[in-house]
């Protein structure tokens, strides 16, 4: 696909993302039954409208009033960059124009929010290049019918090509081992009652693409490997069951299905299980869980055409070419039984916490979540993980677990999505699946934790985590040097805003980041930066920008960089 097609239908596919369905909790191949001993529990019958508000129970903020907010908006600004430790102290000079939209609808039947930017970077120093960049998140649901709704996610962000390669932390001008990567997904979900039994379903279908680029310099002895291509998913799970009440304990039987195929060396993800939960309430607010089940998971490729010595032969973007006639290599395989058992606690409608440790992959897993809302404008979010997974599934499945309300902060120096969003209700990362541009399916696991809300008069939010892959690739394939490699990666994100007054607001944001590759021979990469800005409404809709920001990068086998940028530009707001 040609990088311009890409662009313009990826574009497209953000803005009709953002009027489709509903969270999609089946899809985390956990299906403990619901178990929500208080009155705010999601009624089975007698709602008011047909759509899940009884007369008794307060709708959520903002869906018994329609809302809708849309701001298209263009943009002018002036950039100068410099690396205060190469020697020179030049400052290179650019322009930028973007266009872009926020909108966000809020009513009783759907929720929706998108923002996308496009911006042209438009160079007059030797030490930068024209470039074209889209950035974007949108997320909705819409409820079709009385049980049926439809959801739709997309995200065009900017990823690294290689962990072993450049770190920047603040992508202005052009920053080496940096690709542009776009994921959409969309799919129906059914949760209805027959009778005492809850009745879920749900599908997913999901598309990702990643633009070839070279990883730049990589550290003395590495080989360049071949970056994910494009891939196209799909999820399926349904289960039913009974909530304690009618009988003593709560109980589900769910079974689901998970595909990825990429085009690089035609990999495969494939994933089936079928299990069955019990919840054991012990008090009101306290209840034991468990589940057993059967799970089958491979994931395969093909080998890449071969040249006379034996080498992976490349084409013209860097990428194997896929030999067709090789026979299906097994990369990972694991069958049998899984389990899991633990507890969930929910003292008060604003707190509840879940933790369970069991067998799955072939080893102990630990999973939980933690929130607590104290009120409507504050939240705090944990959660630990393990699954199996490709690249292309693993944005799907961040998207699917966004808010359908969320707060998308943007680098102000260089118009990049951060790596968290935040929301009313707690924040979502993608630092976990935009590690690296990887072609290869892996294990992760990780933690992460977060804090959003007002405090002061101030919009807040903090996020950090921790993130382990492990590659899963033939040992006699192409990409046999990725087979059980370590990725590890650690990362915190900060900001900090408040409206000065009527026409002016203050933002700050700080971010860190650590990784450890995992290859021989590769070093660790250590990347921070702090970023404000001040906007200024002149006139209806006219508002300036200034902002200034220092970022830094450190790496063996590469010169350390510490980058100061500043900006002044304007917008206009339709």
């Amino acid at each position: 696909m040609h990088t311009g097609t890409t662009k313009k239908a990826f574009i497209t596919a953000l803005f009709c993302t953002a009027a489709f369905a509903a969270p999609n909790a089946a899809l985390a191949q956990q299906l403990v039954p619901e178990w929500t001993p208080f009155e705010d529990a999601p009624p089975a019958e007698g709602s008011s409208d047909g759509y899940g508000a009884q007369d008794d129970q307060p709708v959520r903020a903002g869906r018994d009033r329609p809302k809708l907010e849309v701001t298209p908006y263009i943009e002018a600004q002036q950039v100068a960059v410099t690396n205060f430790k190469d020697g020179t102290n030049d400052v290179l000079t650019y322009t930028t124009v973007a266009a872009g939209i926020d909108a966000s609808v809020q009513t009783r039947r759907a929720e929706a929010q998108v923002n996308v930017r496009y911006e042209r970077l438009i160079a007059y120093d030797d030490g930068v290049d024209d470039q074209d960049t889209v950035t974007g998140l949108a997320r909705g649901s819409v409820n079709i019918s009385p049980g049926l709704s439809l959801e739709a996610g997309g995200i065009a962000a900017r990823s690294k090509v290689d962990g072993r390669g450049p770190s920047p932390s603040n992508l202005v001008g052009n920053p080496d081992n940096i690709t542009q990567v776009y994921s959409v997904y969309a799919g129906p979900s059914v949760s209805t009652q027959v009778g005492a039994l809850q009745v879920n379903a749900d599908y997913r279908v999901g598309y990702t693409k990643v633009e070839a680029r070279d990883a730049g310099n990589l550290p003395a002895g590495q080989e360049q490997f071949a970056s994910f291509d494009d891939s196209v998913s799909h999820s399926a799970s349904a289960s039913i069951g009974m909530q304690p009440g009618a009988v003593p304990i709560g109980w589900s039987i769910g079974t689901g299905y998970e595909r990825e195929d990429a085009g690089q060396l035609d990999s495969r993800f494939e994933s089936k299980y079928v299990r069955g939960d019990i919840t054991i309430p012990v008090s009101q607010t306290l209840a034991l869980v468990g589940g057993i089940g059967y799970e089958d998971i491979e994931v395969s490729e093909r080998d890449a055409v071969r040249d006379v010595n034996g080498d992976p032969v490349l084409d013209a973007d860097g990428r194997f070419v896929t030999d067709n006639t090789s026979p299906r290599l097994v990369a990972y395989q694991e069958d049998g039984l899984i389990w899991d058992a633990g507890v969930m606690w929910r003292p008060s409608r604003r707190t509840s916490l879940s933790a369970s440790v069991g067998q799955r992959y072939g080893s102990e897993t630990y999973t939980g979540s933690f929130t607590y809302q104290p009120s409507d404008d504050f939240a705090v979010n944990v959660s630990a993980y393990d699954t199996v997974s490709g690249f292309g599934n693993a944005l799907n499945d961040n998207l699917a677990s966004l808010p359908t309300q969320f707060r998308a902060n943007r680098n102000p120096l260089s118009g990049d999505l951060g790596g968290c969003a935040f929301g009313q209700t707690g924040s979502f990362c993608f630092n976990d699946a935009l590690q690296s541009a990887n072609n290869a399916a892996f294990r992760t696991r990780g933690v992460s934790a977060a804090v959003s809300g007002k405090v002061g008069g101030w919009d807040t939010g903090v996020a950090v985590g921790y993130n382990r892959r492990k590659f899963l690739t033939s040992d006699v394939g192409a990409q046999a040097q990725l087979d059980g490699v370590v990725d590890q990666n650690y990362f915190a994100a900060a900001y900090l805003g408040t409206d000065i007054d009527r026409k002016s607001r203050f933002d700050t944001n700080a971010y860190f980041n650590y990784s450890d590759p995992g290859f021989t021979g590769a070093t660790n990469v250590l990347s921070a930066g702090i970023n404000a800005a001040y906007y200024r409404q002149i006139y209806r809709g006219l508002s300036a920008t200034a902002a200034v920001g220092l970022d830094s990068f450190r790496q063996e086998d590469f010169d350390s960089e510490l980058t100061g940028s500043a900006l002044v530009g304007l917008r206009y707001s339709f």
